[in-house]
């Protein structure tokens, strides 16, 4: 009796934690996508900006979020202009030569100081 009572036990924790780990993984993985959405802009977009623009015009047309890939998306692009500030998004047009597009803004003054596109590393 005292073996099936522990076998039962057994069980209901490892059905818990089961069921635990399943919620923790969907609850991740549509973080992650949420995250990454952010992430994403419309080439379109990028080629309607142009350097000059009132920053504040231009960051309504972004996507709301900051990259949580910032780092991997600042490699290999060209040297952020002096005094900005800068954000970097991929490119939600199709990848060139099996390498996705950053697309990344740099505002100076209140303005859009500068834009740039280059293939991720």
């Amino acid at each position: 009796m005292a073996q099936r009572k522990g076998c039962l036990i057994g069980c209901g924790v490892a059905l818990v934690l089961g069921v635990g780990l399943i919620v923790a993984l969907v609850f991740g993985v549509g973080k992650f996508l949420d995250m990454a959405d952010k992430t994403l802009i419309d080439p379109a977009v990028y080629e309607a900006v142009k350097t000059g623009d009132a920053e504040g015009e231009v960051r309504d047309r972004l996507p709301s979020g900051e990259s949580f890939v910032k780092s991997a998306l600042k490699e290999g692009g060209p040297a952020e202009p002096e005094g900005s500030t800068c954000a970097w998004y991929i490119s939600s047009g199709e990848a060139k030569n099996g390498a996705e597009t950053v697309l990344r803004f740099c505002f100076k003054d209140g303005r859009l100081a500068e834009k740039a596109q280059y293939p991720m590393k």
